[in-house]
Order: C-alpha cells, then sequence, then structure tokens
C-alpha cells in the first residue's frame, strides 16, 4: 500500500503542457502538483469538485484547497480545469514546491483560517446567488482539513505525506517515517 497518489502523472497524460503561472498562484493553494493561477471567477470549479476547489483573494479566483488522491478525484478536478476558460490551472508544482515552501505554506496556515472566517459573509452571498456552489460549506471544510482532519483526512498528515514525496520522488509506505513540518 502506498500513501501518495501522483495526480501529476494522471494528469500530465491527459494534457502534457500543465504548466502554469506558478508567480500568480493564489497564496491559498494547497502544496500539491495542482494549483490554480488567474483562473476566472465564473463560479465553475466548486460546481465540477466541490471538494478540491474553492474561490478566494482579491477577485474570488479559483484555488485548490484539496488535492485530488485518487482517480476519481483526479476527473472531478479535471472537469473544473476543462471548464476554466482563462487556463490558469497548472499541474506542475512537484517541480515548483520544494520543502522549505510546504513548511511555509504551513506555518502560515492561521493567515488562511483566518481568511476563511473573515470571508464567510462573501461565500453566503455568493450561496444565495449561485445556491449549488455551497461555497460556506466549502470554506468550513477547508477550515476542518487545516485544523485536523475531515472523513477526507488531516491536511498535516497530507502535506507530511507529500513531503515524502518531494524528496524521495516516490510514495511513502505505512513503514516509512514521514518528515516534519
Amino acid at each position: 500500500m502506498t500513501l501518495y497518489f501522483d495526480a501529476a502523472a494522471v494528469l500530465f497524460q491527459v494534457y502534457p503542457s500543465g504548466n502554469g503561472r506558478w508567480e500568480d498562484r493564489l497564496w491559498l493553494n494547497v502544496p500539491g502538483p495542482v494549483y490554480g493561477a488567474e483562473t476566472d471567477n465564473c463560479a465553475t470549479g466548486r460546481l465540477e469538485a466541490p471538494r478540491h476547489i474553492h474561490y478566494g483573494g482579491q477577485y474570488f479566483t479559483e484555488y485548490v484547497y484539496r488535492q485530488p488522491r485518487t482517480p476519481g478525484e483526479v476527473r472531478d478536478v479535471l472537469s473544473a480545469i476543462e471548464a476554466e476558460p482563462m487556463d490558469g490551472y497548472a499541474w506542475d508544482g512537484d517541480q515548483r514546491w520544494t520543502p522549505e515552501l510546504v513548511r511555509e505554506w504551513w506555518r502560515d496556515r492561521e493567515r488562511i483560517l483566518e481568511y476563511l472566517r473573515d470571508q464567510v459573509h462573501e461565500w453566503e452571498r455568493y450561496d444565495r446567488w449561485i445556491p449549488n456552489q455551497r461555497a460556506v460549506e466549502g470554506a468550513l471544510d477547508f477550515a476542518a482539513y487545516i485544523a485536523g482532519g475531515t472523513d477526507s483526512g488531516c491536511l498535516e498528515t497530507d502535506l507530511q505525506i507529500y513531503l515524502y514525496w518531494l524528496q524521495e520522488r516516490r510514495s511513502p509506505t505505512p513503514a516509512d517515517r514521514l518528515p516534519e513540518l
């Protein structure tokens, strides 16, 4: 049994040119292979991948708050990517994230939690505008994922597994020791 699912390999098979605008990625993107950078704000991402995509930043653009970990989750994220007309998604994060950047992002998680708390009124408005978005639900899910876990896992553990992947370029097994954040 392996702990890391290589979503980027699957995405590169479908779209070999998954290089994006790393410097334009939204700071809320969770470290991993897939990220949003200058996406549209047409509110399509959550309709396609509600357990992975959320909206935020200055222009309420799309970002990845949970990396895909199964072929089915990759299909959902791929649907969000295909629905996004600005070509703002990329899946070259494994070549961009370093262990130091992942740890820095994790250290700054309180800023993200504060942002999620402060923006609830915006997502409530979004949910009234487009009821199927469930934007408040997504923000609460992201906050719970950061804070220690949901039924879909714990971000701290997922980031430790991702750090192992970045350092070793292979998935850890349950017997391997995960790096510290």
